[in-house]
């Protein structure tokens, strides 16, 4: 019985010391445990970062895009708006000498004919400009406005005339809708 005793203390004495060996690895395996949760927590807050970086340069992206849709579609509709400009501009020359070859006089039937035909042209280039938005100036009588017309000479006031008036018209001045596209040249009292 003393055998079997003290084999008996023998295997609870290697059973100890075996329990007690993973103590020691139980508090290695903490450590290292331990120390691989801190480095995954500060993956963890990396990837966050990283994540809420991506995500504020995606929504500046975003914006950006916005902005450059807004501003191309304000680009856009005032390239519609003023289609055309270059065109009046050319033909407005073509509406003047229209416009001077019907102040000459005729007298015989030929001239008559003619000046009939100048005049259908003239009225039919008018209202094709203002089928497309461009209207002339008034300008005869009217204050001096100098955002639309151009003073080429004054002249002193005379007889019911009110000063810082346009009494004479050399060329008459045009507006595409809000846009001028050429001002009247005037003479203005003073």
């Amino acid at each position: 019985m003393a055998e079997d005793k003290a084999a008996k203390q023998s295997k609870d004495e290697k059973q100890a010391s075996k329990s007690a060996a993973p103590e020691k690895n139980d508090k290695l395996d903490a450590k290292e445990l331990q120390s691989q949760v801190t480095k995954l927590k500060d993956q963890v807050k990396d990837l966050q970062q990283q994540l809420s970086d991506k995500d504020d340069q995606y929504l500046r992206a975003e914006a950006e895009i916005q902005n450059m849709n807004t501003h191309f579609k304000k680009e856009r509709a005032q390239l519609l708006k003023y289609d055309g400009q270059d065109l009046a501009k050319s033909v407005l020359p073509v509406l003047d000498n229209l416009k001077r070859a019907l102040t000459i006089e005729v007298h015989d039937e030929n001239g008559q004919q003619l000046k009939k035909g100048i005049q259908m042209v003239h009225d039919h280039l008018i209202s094709a400009l203002k089928d497309h938005g461009i209207t002339e100036i008034e300008a005869d009588g009217k204050p001096f406005d100098p955002t639309l017309h151009q003073a080429v000479q004054t002249v002193p006031v005379e007889g019911d005339q009110k000063a810082e008036t346009v009494v004479k018209v050399l060329q008459a001045g045009y507006q595409l809708k809000d846009r001028i596209l050429r001002p009247a040249m005037v003479v203005v009292a003073q």
